[in-house]
């Protein structure tokens, strides 16, 4: 029995004119998708007891390395002969050097898309992307899914699909997102217009999904409000011992820092107009991403105690964290947020704005402190409140354990272990 999917048999998900939010259409029926998916999967997944299950990973696409590529990394150790599945990889970016010992099989787009940041403007054949991928053979496929709508792919009946979405598409649900697309009107005429049939696919690319995992209670919402899907919530690795290790030894400077890709959506801006009025020294680490607009604006904005550090090493890091005075996470609606999670491995305060997936990390008065108005007076109130009130390291580091990469593999594979068992 071919797989779910959205047309005539050989026609494109993405090109069948069928009302998206209800139906689906297989083998010349149309399905209630609240009735047929659970019967048509009930065929599906017939896993030989004792075979070795052959696995596949499925990654958007590898240059920058962030949050999401720090869960491919825990993927990769946890099945560490699975191919990875990408739109495309640049070799000498951060993310396709921390993968270049594993097997990576890029798409047939794989020669234009980087060129020019072309994967962007080029979404619209995010559809031909991940329906060209064959995954014949394969018994369990492991998608981590964020923008480029990578849980579009076509597995066979007896494949398990297990997504781990680290949202929907932000830019389609009218999200805030790293880059300012909709600034230049061409641009926006044109994202809105790829935007309205884009939202239909990804949505029927969820209902091909057997499983969704994520990183939150507030994406899980989101999966719910979108997709009509429910999904199993296992937060992100964090490399909490490592952390704790490296910085056991460190007493806080006088700095605050802050880590986070230099694109927009991530607060920046707000952390160095605070660090301008106060005079207060501040380390910004992360490479610029996408178009250079906001990298530009910040540099302008840039004051004498601002300091861009750029991509640096793990060890770096971890060391950057345990000397800070304060860690400022300052996205508006994070989907999780791994960084305020490692700050707080390292025994660090966190200032986090109230909102999204720091409400699930940080303990407001015990492992910092949140602001509440989108602003930078609110903001410097935050950070001035804090230099009164005794955050203890141990209570930071113990709150940390609760997210550590040990955890998140334990929990990916009881659960792989637990579908595989029901589908038998």
């Amino acid at each position: 029995m071919p797989h779910l999917a959205a047309g005539h048999e050989g026609e494109s998900l993405a090109t069948f004119p069928i009302n998206a939010g209800r139906f689906l259409y297989q083998h010349g029926k149309v399905y209630h998708i609240e009735i047929g998916l659970s019967s048509l999967k009930a065929q599906k997944h017939k896993m030989s007891k004792n075979a070795k299950i052959k696995v596949a990973l499925v990654h958007d696409y590898l240059k920058e390395y962030g949050g999401a590529e720090r869960v491919l990394e825990a993927l990769t150790e946890i099945w560490p002969e699975a191919p990875i599945y990408t739109a495309f990889c640049v070799q000498d970016s951060t993310a396709g050097r921390a993968f270049k010992d594993r097997k990576i099989i890029t798409s047939w787009a794989n020669s234009f898309l980087p060129w020019e940041n072309l994967y962007s403007p080029l979404r619209f054949l995010t559809p031909l992307i991940w329906e060209s991928f064959d995954f014949r053979g394969y018994d369990l496929v492991v998608s981590s899914a964020s923008w480029y709508i990578t849980k579009g792919i076509i597995t066979q009946p007896e494949t398990l699909h297990i997504c781990y979405c680290h949202t929907p598409p932000r830019w389609l649900y009218g999200y805030q997102t790293a880059v300012e697309w909709k600034r230049f009107w061409p641009i926006r005429v044109y994202g809105e217009i790829v935007a309205h049939f884009l939202r239909r696919y990804d949505f029927l690319s969820a209902q091909r999904v057997d499983e969704f995992i994520t990183n939150s209670e507030n994406t899980r919402q989101r999966i719910t409000k979108f997709y009509r899907r429910d999904a199993k919530i296992i937060y992100p690795p964090v490399e909490v011992e490592k952390i704790k290790e490296a910085t056991k030894n460190l007493k806080p400077q006088d700095y605050y820092l802050v880590v986070a890709r230099v694109v927009g959506a991530k607060g920046l801006d707000l952390a160095i107009e605070a660090a301008n009025k106060l005079g207060v020294k501040l380390k910004i680490v992360g490479e610029p991403a996408g178009l250079r607009w906001e990298e530009e604006k910040l540099t302008k904005m840039q004051g004498k105690t601002v300091e861009f550090l750029g991509r640096v090493t793990d060890e770096e890091l971890y060391r950057l964290y345990g000397q800070c005075r304060a860690f400022l996470a300052l996205a508006q609606d994070e989907d999780f947020g791994i960084t305020p999670v490692e700050a707080m491995a390292a025994g660090r305060p966190v200032i986090a704005f109230r909102g999204g997936g720091y409400l699930e990390t940080v303990i407001e008065n015990k492992t910092g402190l949140f602001f509440d108005e989108y602003n930078v007076d609110s903001l410097i109130r935050v950070i001035k409140k804090l230099s009164n009130l005794v955050i203890k390291e141990e209570d930071c580091r113990k709150q940390a354990e609760k997210f550590s990469k040990e955890r998140f593999k334990h929990e990916i594979e009881d659960f792989v272990k637990l579908k595989i068992k029901n589908e038998k």
